[in-house]
């Protein structure tokens, strides 16, 4: 299999991974739906371009860590079935990732779009 042959079957994997995290994620499917809503208000107001780099930089972030902790999670459950406290603290920090990359995710669109709307 020629190099390049390679490289787009990989993007095939990548593309088959998101499909299946928005899909299989309740988590997911929010995120989706608030990206679908922060870009259509983008569009409707006509935010400028530094305002569409922060938005889809934060987008992106919370898309990531929310993809991240979901991986850990599912590792950690499949290492360690069982309850175990170390385990809880790695998903408990997860967490908190997330959280942490959707509460700026959220001042930044309220940053961005109060101005317009009021």
């Amino acid at each position: 299999m020629s190099y390049l042959k390679k490289r787009l079957r990989s993007f095939g994997f990548a593309i088959a991974g998101i499909i299946a995290f928005v899909r299989s994620e309740p988590h997911a499917l929010l995120h989706f739906i608030a990206t679908i809503i922060v870009v259509a208000a983008g569009f409707y107001y006509h935010i400028t371009d530094m305002q569409w780099i922060t938005l889809l930089l934060v987008i992106g972030l919370v898309w990531i860590t929310e993809m991240l902790n979901t991986v850990l999670e599912k590792v950690m459950d499949h290492v360690a079935p069982d309850y175990h406290p170390r385990v809880k603290w790695i998903k408990d920090v997860a967490a908190g990732a997330v959280l942490i990359a959707a509460i700026i995710a959220i001042i930044i669109g309220a940053i961005i779009f109060i101005p317009f709307i009021f």
